[in-house]
């Protein structure tokens, strides 16, 4: 018997990526994929190409049509609050624009098994339409509070237990307003998993490829125009306000950090960008969050 996987795929403006990336998701090997779709309102073929896709994969269905949610986390949050989880196994997350390797869900579910882990993130490869690629590495060690100040990795590489899964959902169910404001899904439901004491396995094996294009939500961070694009979001308190509706979230707002991302006068300053080494995974995000702490961030 195959492990049963649900794959939620939150889609908009998807029509010239979409069915490359469904045919990979049904090419997965040794698991058996259950597919469902919710499509955000949009300008192109999307919510037809999905209908028609039904027609060639009997296990894809797709959600009814909700108008605007209006952004990538909002879609997500729909898909987990309105798909029931519990025939699974597994549940995984995807976008619409990526590449799976065949073997990606396989991969995830014997790291779980072998790590005794709830959760599964990875590296991916980035690749553009000219050919060229990027591995974006994710892999770096764990640390006590890095879940309060950054995702594990792409949303799309995730993969979920269903005991957390389950739990997952009940809280977005009845925590509908709590999350209207947060962004970012996958930074959210590391946190979420951490602070509910599921240990999570970050895999350096790189399970996808992950396409890169003028509309992505936020992409590998490549180049100078998404650079400043990122720089001027920060000086305009959107990372901090993050920090803050997440750590609320999930029950983190009374951590000392989160007290100093609170006050940020000048010892809070200081003593988060010495600290910055417990925050963020990466060497390099080490020192631009201390920057950031010390120069960039606004009460």
């Amino acid at each position: 018997m195959h492990p049963n996987v649900l794959v939620l795929l939150a889609a908009y403006n998807g029509e010239n990526w979409l069915k490359e990336q469904v045919k990979s998701i049904y090419s997965q090997e040794e698991v058996e994929v259950t597919l469902a779709i919710s499509v955000d309102l949009s300008s192109d073929n999307t919510s037809s190409l999905v209908d028609t896709l039904k027609d060639s994969y009997p296990t894809l269905y797709k959600l009814p049509n909700q108008g605007v949610l209006g952004s990538a986390a909002k879609n997500f949050f729909h898909l987990l609050r309105e798909v029931e989880l519990q025939p699974f196994d597994y549940i995984a997350l995807s976008d619409q624009d990526d590449v799976w390797h065949a073997t990606k869900l396989k991969n995830a579910i014997v790291m779980i098994s072998q790590h005794h882990t709830h959760a599964y993130s990875s590296n991916v490869t980035a690749f553009w339409q000219d050919g060229k690629q990027i591995l974006i590495d994710k892999a770096q060690a764990q640390t006590n509070h890095d879940f309060m100040f950054e995702s594990a990795g792409p949303g799309c590489t995730f993969v979920l237990s269903k005991t957390l899964a389950v739990e997952l959902q009940s809280y977005l169910r009845n925590n509908v307003l709590q999350t209207q404001e947060i962004f970012l899904h996958d930074w959210f439901i590391y946190a979420f998993a951490r602070s509910k004491g599921y240990q999570w396995y970050i895999d350096s094996y790189p399970s996808m490829m992950y396409r890169q294009h003028a509309n992505n939500v936020i992409g590998a961070n490549r180049g100078l125009k998404p650079m400043i694009a990122r720089l001027i979001k920060l000086g305009q308190g959107w990372y901090r306000q993050q920090i803050l509706l997440i750590a609320a979230a999930v029950g983190y707002e009374n951590h000392w950090p989160i007290n100093s991302f609170v006050r940020l006068n000048l010892f809070d300053r200081f003593k988060l960008a010495l600290h910055a080494h417990q925050f963020r995974r990466r060497l390099r995000d080490q020192v631009a969050f201390a920057l950031y702490v010390l120069f960039l961030a606004k009460k």
